[in-house]
């Protein structure tokens, strides 16, 4: 089966039972100030859930797209995906254990046609601290269930996951209580953690088994919620029935809510018996791109294809969720899925754009989510130009990460990588861990806090290049200046290099050469580099080269060469996440950090001289 036939298969059945189909929520979630991304179909539903009414009724269903970054480090096993969608039934103040359980089965077992014997269930087992106690009743729906589909299932007390690598499954078994941690749901985890008003409710989980070995690295007994790739779970019906109060206990809510979730991806995984859920179509379509443009096969890279693939769905639903690349908040989640998958086919020699891929998505989902295929060209815009800003870096880095990698990467080296070829330590990490290295953090942070040091000390001393002084706003006005000659060259092209400077503490004027009037439309695009380049609280780096060497690399910029001596200082603007805004040789001083400059300001552009131009601008 594909997605779209079990989503849609989904939908006949509920409504077939009253429900009403509505809409997936925005991947950015709204007046929810707990989370970045809506990661659970019950967030833009929680209103109803505590009592008001929805405008569909108490019976609603949909498949909502959901998005979990804490999900980014496990991309590359068979199961994990970042982006999501999860189907759901609702509830609000209707039916409830008896009616969802066998539903659930109904739609598992007959409409999507698995195997009652390869389903295992867990349910609550009481929490006597807060007084909520076992679900039993779940538990004698599930017994007659499996009865009426010729399984006998036994029930058993786990209790916790560790309890369940050292117990097992005894023959016979197939429901299982377990503990808070595992069978309770609220936005905020077990109940302690729950803050007042905050609803909840046990809940019952339904596993599917592919049949394979377990894997004793993982613990010496398997178990439903072992994660040696055995079992995985399909699906998990909430019974949102508690709302804790302010002295710390817990009463039932005044209306009885089911909240169910349903992995999509997963549920077709299970239907197809294969436990790897990027076998299924939306995925496949895209690994199948990846193969015939590296000539490599996915069964030989897992998981470079599997963070491709995964990686790149995420970041085109994100993007026409109206989330552009960035440096902060989901902007920072959107840069840093499309840098790894970026990383991902530099290493695969792929000849193929990571933005063509875009097309892939688009075409799998046009039907569900019309907006992806709507804005398709923008999306591909947005995705080609974080590669090509990244791509300018990466390949030079990768060499020389390459050169001092061993069992552990000294922390002087991480530095090297950041501040000279724009790797954030996160992504050297990562490197160094496909590889079974380690990096010295601490010895990273050593060299971080020398560099500003000698930061601190370089922008006390004298500067004779254009500066009226050695002040703190000068230096900002300078270290802007240089932001403001890369934005330049991005809009105007390479051609564009500084004709002279005059900086105080009150303005900078910045003269280059160009042979026409600059229009405020792309002024204003410069000044939003510079402005994002100094919201990111971008670090400035400096590194010593040879003359030569500096003026022979294309990312490097520079002016007045003759001015200087055979070795050269090379000043870098890096973000936090490693983007190099600007990279230019100079005598300093400059900031230590941009987080502190003020809002850049261009308040005039005229002629200076022929096929010279001149900027004055503010810091504010």
């Amino acid at each position: 089966m594909i997605l779209a036939d079990v989503r849609k298969r989904y939908f006949d059945f509920f409504v077939e039972r009253g429900h009403h189909i509505v809409p997936s929520a925005s991947l950015v979630p709204e007046n929810d100030p707990t989370t970045l991304f809506t990661g659970s179909g019950m967030q833009p539903l929680l209103p109803y859930l505590l009592g008001e009414q929805h405008p569909k009724g108490k019976r609603i269903v949909d498949s909502q797209k959901s998005f979990r970054a804490e999900d980014i480090e496990e991309i590359g096993d068979n199961r994990h995906t970042t982006l999501f969608e999860m189907l759901g039934n609702w509830s609000l103040g209707d039916y409830f254990k008896a009616e969802q359980l066998p539903w659930l089965f109904e739609f598992l077992t007959d409409e999507i046609g698995l195997d009652p014997r390869k389903l295992y269930v867990t349910v609550f087992a009481g929490d006597e601290q807060n007084n909520i106690p076992k679900d039993t009743e779940s538990v004698a729906i599930w017994k007659e269930l499996f009865r009426t589909a010729g399984v006998d299932a036994k029930d058993a007390l786990i209790g916790s996951e560790e309890d369940g690598y050292k117990r097992g499954m005894k023959e016979g078994e197939r429901i299982f209580y377990y503990n808070a941690k595992k069978n309770w749901w609220s936005r905020a985890g077990v109940p302690e953690n729950m803050p007042a008003g905050e609803p909840g409710g046990p809940d019952s989980e339904v596993f599917y088994d592919f049949g394979t070995e377990h894997i004793s690295s993982f613990g010496e007994y398997c178990h439903p919620n072992c994660d040696c790739g055995r079992f995985m779970e399909i699906g998990n019906s909430v019974f949102m029935q508690y709302i804790k109060n302010k002295d710390g206990t817990f009463s039932e809510l005044p209306q009885r809510n089911v909240d169910f979730g349903g992995g999509l991806e997963r549920i077709t995984a299970a239907s197809n018996n294969n436990p790897d859920v990027f076998k299924i179509d939306a995925l496949l379509d895209i690994i199948k791109v990846i193969e015939k443009s590296t000539g490599k096969q996915y069964e030989e890279n897992t998981f470079a294809f599997r963070v491709i693939a995964d990686h790149i769905r995420g970041a085109v639903f994100m993007i026409g969720d109206g989330v552009h690349p960035g440096n902060t908040e989901q902007g920072y989640f959107v840069r840093r899925l499309l840098r790894r998958a970026i990383l991902q086919l530099h290493k695969l020699k792929s000849g193929t754009a990571i933005g063509l891929l875009t097309s892939v998505v688009a075409e799998k989902y046009k039907d569900q989510y019309p907006n992806i295929t709507e804005q398709k060209g923008e999306i591909e815009r947005v995705i080609t130009e974080e590669e090509t800003k990244f791509s300018t870096t990466l390949e030079r880095g990768l060499k020389h990460f390459e050169k001092f990698a061993e069992d552990t990467i000294p922390g002087k080296d991480a530095f090297i990588l950041f501040s000279t070829y724009g790797f954030p330590f996160e992504l050297t990490q990562e490197l160094a861990r496909e590889r079974g290295f380690t990096v010295d953090e601490k010895g990273f942070k050593e060299e971080m806090q020398k560099h500003q040091v000698t930061s601190r000390v370089g922008a006390a001393q004298k500067f004779k290049g254009g500066l009226a002084d050695h002040s703190e706003k000068v230096v900002q006005y300078h270290t802007a200046t240089h932001l403001l000659l890369a934005g330049l060259r991005k809009e105007l092209g390479k051609d564009v290099h500084q004709a002279g400077s005059n900086i105080t503490n009150e303005r900078t004027r910045f003269d280059f050469t160009y042979p026409e009037k600059v229009s405020r439309e792309v002024l204003d695009k410069v000044e939003t580099y510079v402005n994002n380049a100094i919201a990111s609280g971008a670090t400035v780096t400096v590194e010593t080269v040879k003359k030569e060497e500096a003026k022979n690399d294309p990312y490097i910029e520079g002016s007045f060469w003759e001015k200087y001596p055979d070795e050269v200082n090379v000043y870098s603007v890096i973000g936090r996440d490693g983007t190099i805004y600007s990279r230019e040789l100079c005598g300093g001083p400059h900031v230590e950090t941009t987080e502190h400059m003020g809002v850049f300001k261009i308040v005039k552009e005229e002629a200076s001289s022929a096929g010279v131009r001149r900027i004055k601008a503010t810091l504010a």
